[in-house]
């Protein structure tokens, strides 16, 4: 009962904000659709149509069979889950969330697996790593490996602490055998099929995008300074929270674990979208916020190492 008043009083003051700073709500919703229109249909549209395709003509199947020797001794993933961990690696959020639901929902890997990877196969792409953290905000190339390196390496560490629990006992995740069913020839309406199912996920994404950017802006014109507060705003959205760290000019031996840390989170945007794409699977969010924050444990701690060793101090 409680839980309800509280999120009625939320959303009345929410609703009561965005009429009391209408400009703050028109700057926070522009922000928030150009980075969509700018950066996330460009780099997410395409990663989402080809798996779609890649799914429904089960052309997966050939991709997993050539990648899941080294993966299953590695992470102890099925054939299919395999997929996963190259898409979740590889595309960005949320697009390991969403295949995983979707290899779920289609019967080709197990409730169990699809936890497992879900834990740890929902990360941000090499692409954002190096294009926005590495060369926009940062401004030091010297550091793309080092971050690619720790920001792959954090959830992989946060797998082999986990797995043993999902596995349970198991050696390895088993491979669905299903009876064989009619594979869809590529055609138009398979295409259109899969682009419709594209455009669904892609606006939801974006949906989320532009809430999550007016909730900051509404923030930021609260008329009473809260340091506190100032300090938990980057964790709403992940890009804009890179760059809030990064304008606060902390040292850089605190500023690089940070912006690692929170892109090894995801933000709470990147959480509410994982939570719209495995809605259909039932699986229960609190696990997985739990793994995410390890891993930006994970990644601050290996930050902290390498710029210790590199011989930065404060």
């Amino acid at each position: 009962m409680a839980k309800r008043y509280f999120t009625i009083a939320l959303c009345i003051l929410t609703f009561a904000a965005m009429l009391a700073f209408p400009k703050a709500v028109f700057n926070g919703a522009s922000e928030g659709l150009l980075l969509w229109f700018q950066i996330i249909i460009p780099t997410l549209f395409p990663f989402l149509l080809i798996t779609n395709l890649l799914l429904m003509t089960d052309s997966i199947h050939y991709i997993a069979r050539s990648i899941a020797r080294p993966l299953r001794f590695l992470f102890r993933v099925s054939g299919n889950g395999s997929f996963v961990l190259l898409v979740g690696f590889l595309c960005g959020y949320p697009m390991g969330a969403k295949m995983t639901a979707d290899l779920v929902t289609s019967n080709k890997i197990t409730e169990a697996e699809g936890r497992y990877l879900l834990s740890f196969c929902n990360n941000t792409s090499p692409v954002f790593i190096l294009n926005f953290i590495v060369w926009k905000t940062l401004g030091q190339e010297s550091l793309a490996l080092p971050t690619l390196f720790i920001l792959i390496l954090s959830p992989m560490f946060v797998s082999f602490l986990t797995r043993r629990f999902y596995l349970k006992g198991a050696s390895c995740f088993p491979d669905i055998r299903t009876a064989k069913q009619e594979k869809k020839k590529l055609d138009f309406s398979v295409v259109d099929a899969c682009m419709m199912n594209s455009f669904e996920a892609i606006v939801k994404v974006g949906g989320y995008i532009i809430l999550f950017s007016v909730l900051l802006t509404l923030i930021k014109e609260l008329p009473w300074e809260n340091p506190a507060l100032n300090l938990l705003l980057p964790t709403l959205e992940v890009t804009n929270g890179i760059l809030i760290l990064h304008q606060f000019s902390f040292p850089f031996i605190l500023e690089y674990p940070a912006i690692l840390a929170l892109t090894s989170f995801g933000g709470l945007c990147s959480i509410a979208q994982t939570q719209c794409m495995i809605q259909k699977t039932g699986f229960p969010i609190l696990p997985y916020i739990i793994e995410k924050l390890a891993a930006a444990l994970a990644a601050s701690l290996l930050a902290l190492c390498y710029l210790f060793l590199q011989g930065l101090t404060l």
